[in-house]
């Protein structure tokens, strides 16, 4: 049995920026939002931030980071946890299903 040499190309910083991307992306979980609920999306952690846009019903959200902001309560309990799912863009985690009362990703560096 032969096996024939492959020549590998060499790595170069572009490579390991499309590769760390490639890995990113097949690990990002999304998470339902509160079934029959059109959420929210703000500028930040709280209910006093403007709104950017409104999530439809049976959507799902990555979460990037969490931090505290202003308590909410909602179809998943009361908190003050908001979930960072796109840069400048948070919802209250009280409406993001993901199975936990408390921080499941990292405090986002704000």
């Amino acid at each position: 049995m032969s096996v024939d040499r492959i020549d590998e190309a060499p790595e170069t910083e572009s490579a390991d920026t499309e590769e760390a991307a490639a890995v990113v992306a097949t690990s990002l979980r999304y998470y339902a939002v509160a079934p029959g609920v059109r959420l929210n999306v703000r500028r930040g952690p709280g209910t006093n931030y403007p709104i950017t846009r409104v999530l439809s019903e049976g959507a799902k959200v990555p979460i990037f980071c969490q931090t505290p902001g202003t308590t909410v309560t909602g179809p998943y309990g009361t908190t003050n946890i908001w979930d960072n799912i796109a840069d400048s863009e948070f919802v209250s985690d009280s409406y993001v299903d993901t199975g936990s009362d408390g921080y499941i990703r990292p405090r986002c560096a704000l």
